[in-house]
């Protein structure tokens, strides 16, 4: 390998890398041979410089096999999904199970929340006994017995991804396009993954709030992805608006039961999970078309197929065998549940999601720093939604708090986010592009 301090001199001054380079360079990082200040500024020059198509895939693949690639024996396709991040995005959870109920396998590795936006796995700890965080054998069983499992990452895959995030996360280079693409994916990739289909959000509530910095992400996800080897297309979906009308973590689980269950399926939340999962079983050759995938996944939907995988999935991840049957009881509750009120009579015309996101973390929901710890009962639900129209006093949403003071600094955020006029909002498709 070259010295660190030379490959990062070349790309400082804008020359390309070779796959040598930086299959050196990870390797260094991943054994200590490079250290913090040298990665550090590697991920500054990336992030002025940026990295070409060949850069991308060899620094994806580097990051992949700097731990363990698992590798499956099953009788179906092995399939994911990875959303950039929103508010009341909670699709994760009903999409692994009615993909695995129709013959996929979804071995799902997600994490914590990051920002303003909520992470699976904070949500799926607030179910008691729920083991986010399993060895991969254990990972490994669940996965081929229930068809899903979704749990965090392990140690042993991609470990310099880990790294070199946590050193972006402090050195103001999270959001390079280059970097964001080669931590997605090399995960993805070391999951074994066959098929894998991406949900951009682009809006309010997005790390990409507009449309055209949506696309540029998903074309290079999907340019990269291909290349090393992994069949992925991207979705770009709309985050002007919480995607569920529950933001939190056990609430977000509640909704993913009345989901799954059939007691409430709203039509936005229901359209993007239908179209993504739809996306995977096409990618995975379990239907020939998007219709012939939809008519499927709402067969496994309505015929309560796919909550018992979910169900199925809980109890083999050490979650209560009767969670489905009784949420309610296992699932914890805030001592202050209340409605927060329009002050004026009008229609919703806007929505600033990533400040009901904020408002959320505001509750305990989420993180100001990676050691605080998560408070599962806040959130809100209800929540109003754009072109909703509402007289003086009605609710724009419930919140769920700890403490009556905790109540009131969300209800001033929430109201703050909804802006209440006269006119409604242009309708927006909840799917709005689709690449590869």
């Amino acid at each position: 390998m070259r010295l660190p301090q030379e490959i990062i001199r070349d790309k400082r001054d804008g020359r390309a890398l070779t796959e040598a380079d930086i299959a050196g360079f990870i390797e260094g990082l991943t054994r200590d041979a490079v250290t913090e200040g040298q990665a550090a500024a590697f991920a500054m020059a990336v992030f002025f410089r940026g990295l070409s198509r060949d850069e991308r895939v060899a620094l994806t693949r580097a990051m992949t096999h700097s731990g363990t690639v698992l590798a499956w024996d099953l009788s179906g396709p092995v399939l994911d999904k990875h959303s950039t991040g929103g508010v009341g995005d909670t699709v994760s959870l009903p999409l692994a199970a009615m993909v695995a109920a129709c013959g996929g396998y979804v071995p799902m590795i997600s994490g914590r929340g990051l920002g303003h936006t909520g992470g699976t796995l904070d949500k799926l700890a607030s179910i008691p006994g729920y083991d986010v965080a399993p060895g991969l054998d254990r990972f490994r069983r669940v996965t081929a017995a229930v068809g899903c499992a979704i749990i965090g990452q392990t140690a042993d895959l991609a470990p310099a991804d880990r790294r070199l995030y946590a050193i972006r996360d402090v050195t103001g280079t999270v959001e390079s396009l280059d970097l964001i693409t080669a931590s997605i994916l090399s995960k993805k990739l070391a999951a074994g993954l066959q098929g894998l289909v991406m949900d951009v959000k682009a809006g309010s509530g997005a790390f990409m709030a507009s449309r055209a910095e949506a696309r540029s992400l998903a074309e290079s996800i999907v340019t990269v992805a291909n290349a090393a080897g992994l069949r992925t297309g991207a979705l770009i979906t709309d985050m002007d608006a919480p995607l569920a009308s529950s933001a939190g973590n056990a609430v977000e689980v509640a909704y993913a039961v009345d989901y799954l269950t059939g007691r409430a399926r709203e039509p936005r939340f229901h359209a993007v999970t239908l179209a993504l999962a739809a996306e995977m079983l096409v990618i995975g050759g379990l239907a020939a078309t998007r219709v012939e995938a939809e008519e499927r996944l709402t067969t496994a939907l309505d015929s309560g197929a796919a909550c018992a995988v979910f169900a199925r999935m809980v109890a083999a991840l050490g979650g209560p065998a009767d969670f489905v049957e009784a949420a309610d009881r296992y699932l914890p509750r805030a001592p202050v549940v209340r409605p927060v009120t329009s002050q004026a009579s009008g229609v919703v015309e806007r929505i600033e999601t990533r400040a009901v996101g904020l408002a959320v973390i505001g509750l305990g929901g989420g993180r100001t720093r990676p050691q605080d710890a998560i408070d599962p009962r806040v959130g809100f639900t209800d929540l109003a939604r754009p072109c909703d129209r509402l007289a003086k006093d009605d609710p724009i949403g419930m919140v769920h708090a700890a403490d009556e003071a905790a109540a009131a600094r969300a209800e001033a955020a929430l109201r703050q986010a909804y802006r209440i006029g006269g006119e409604a909002p242009a309708a927006c498709e909840p799917v709005m592009e689709r690449l590869g």
